[in-house]
């Protein structure tokens, strides 16, 4: 009995601090934000007023708050499939006889570790109409240029390259990690059965690697749904094409912090939450039938 009650103890001991962590920066200002989803914020912060489910009759009836539910759910369809096909594919490559594979792994892993904020700078000045290197290389090839920022309908486009380009460093570290863990009895056995690399890739990775692309799937699409920097910076509310690139989190920042109007950017970050709820249970379903483990 104390052996027990010593290994539940340090146990418990070393996982305090996630828990502490977790309590602090995540569960107490979901329900501190849940709180607030109920009130009208006053005059200066102070005085709050009871509005009851106000703020989400007034969010539901926003057209604002739906273009911004379908631009983050479009940034998040732009933005993980095509990230993570190409890192599966960078990690396969790393993964096997290539020389230079550290250089190349520190090239790919740089996007994640540099400044967001720095890293739309120079984005910005990539998608420069008038001087950006785009549109330079664009205009030698007999092409026009075309206005990244401004124009509702590339806009998204431009800011999900941003997206995708920024997140493979990581999904491919991750790959790799998993590639990795692959017995390579199974190549070998498939290379006396006379398999091709191509069938290898489908029949043997793809199964076993399947439990890492699940993680990368699920924390990808958090991470895209949250998107705001990128967004900020490329967008403001004056630009032509704000309304076709907002976010649910950059509309909660102007409500809350711009409008001083906390409670409906609460009610907003609530709509957000439970989207990415509903998708994730969703994922945790499915991934029954198509992950498998070893």
């Amino acid at each position: 009995m104390k052996k027990n009650w010593n290994e539940w103890s340090w146990g418990w001991f070393l996982i305090a601090p996630t828990i502490i962590g977790l309590m602090v920066l995540n569960i107490i200002p979901i329900m501190q934000s849940l709180y607030l989803s109920f009130f009208k914020s006053g005059d200066f912060g102070r005085g709050n007023v009871y509005v009851g489910a106000g703020n989400y009759e007034r969010m539901l009836a926003d057209s604002q708050v739906m273009h911004a539910v379908g631009n983050t759910l479009l940034y998040t369809i732009l933005v993980v499939p095509v990230s993570i096909a190409i890192a599966m594919v960078v990690a396969v490559l790393l993964n096997g006889k290539l020389g230079g594979k550290t250089v190349y792994r520190t090239i790919y892993f740089i996007p994640m570790v540099a400044a967001p904020a720095a890293v739309t700078m120079v984005w910005r000045w990539l998608y420069n109409t008038q001087f950006g290197l785009i549109n330079y290389m664009l205009n030698q090839v007999g092409l026009p240029s075309v206005d990244w920022t401004n124009n509702p309908k590339v806009a998204m486009l431009a800011i999900a390259i941003i997206g995708i380009w920024s997140v493979i460093g990581y999904n491919m570290v991750l790959f790799l990690a998993g590639l990795q863990e692959i017995p390579k009895d199974f190549y070998e056995a498939s290379d006396i059965d006379g398999a091709s690399k191509f069938r290898q890739f489908f029949v043997i990775t793809l199964p076993l690697v399947s439990p890492t692309m699940f993680f990368v799937l699920v924390t990808s699409i958090i991470q895209a749904m949250q998107v705001f920097d990128v967004i900020y910076m490329m967008i403001d509310v004056t630009n032509p094409a704000y309304d076709r690139t907002v976010s649910l989190v950059y509309l909660f920042y102007n409500n809350s912090f711009k409008y001083s109007d906390k409670g409906y950017g609460s009610a907003i970050v609530m709509l957000l939450l439970a989207i990415i709820l509903i998708i994730t249970v969703f994922q945790t379903r499915a991934q029954k039938k198509w992950v498998n483990y070893m």
